[in-house]
């Protein structure tokens, strides 16, 4: 099996061990990607080779998706072919003629710290029912939920979509909704920006301007020992 392994402190170590079991390690059209690090390595990892079944093996304390086994139990049981891949689905953000995906939560955030943004938020077309004042909003998926949206809410979901509104000067509760929802956003008063996972891109939103969210065509898949 061909394995490419991305990022994560001390690789050298997690190599020797690929290669100890009988992986072939390349640097461009891998089997699967071996992502050595924690949560944020893994989505570096899925935005760099998407599609391609992922297996996450502890290289920090926040790895959701790790195992509690050891690396080297992970690395042996995938030889012995003791494993299931789980897919795992994303959000998509459209906003001024681009299209961002990601697996953990896309966020409508101020721009400038020190001031508000306005904007008025539709599920499926409905409105919520006012302008909504604060910070912004994050929208996740079950797998983000454990994330920010769980930092704003004290709360996390394992179905459909949630979305928090972060610091809004009124009392403005999380709801979760069906993962087939499109989430509209229109901001009443910028500037505002989106940004999707830990990926460096971002769209700068001004008055006026709308952010389209729903459930992508594409999913992760990530190796799972049994």
């Amino acid at each position: 099996m061909k394995a490419l392994v991305f990022n994560g402190a001390k690789a050298g170590d997690i190599e020797t061990l690929l290669k100890e079991h009988g992986f072939e390690l390349v640097t461009e059209n891998p089997d699967i990607v071996v992502s050595y690090g924690g949560d944020g390595t893994l989505m570096r990892a899925e935005q760099a080779f998407p599609g391609i079944p992922k297996l996450p093996l502890r290289g920090s304390m926040i790895c959701k998706l790790c195992h509690a086994l050891p690396n080297e139990d992970v690395v042996k049981s995938i030889t012995e072919g003791k494993y299931t891949t789980e897919e795992y689905w994303k959000l998509e953000v459209r906003a001024k003629g681009n299209t961002i995906v990601g697996m953990n939560d896309i966020t409508v955030h101020n721009a400038d710290p020190r001031h508000a943004i306005r904007y008025e938020l539709f599920i499926n077309e409905k409105n919520i029912g006012h302008k909504i004042i604060g910070d912004g909003v994050v929208v996740a998926t079950p797998f983000g939920s454990t994330g920010y949206y769980r930092s704003i809410t004290d709360s996390y979901f394992e179905l459909g979509i949630g979305i928090a509104f972060n610091n809004s000067t009124e009392q403005s509760d999380h709801v979760v909704v069906k993962e087939n929802s499109v989430v509209r956003i229109v901001v009443a008063r910028g500037p505002a920006i989106v940004y999707v996972d830990n990926r460096e891109e971002r769209i700068a939103l001004e008055e006026g301007n709308e952010v389209l969210i729903r459930k992508s065509d594409k999913v992760a898949k990530i190796l799972r020992v049994v």
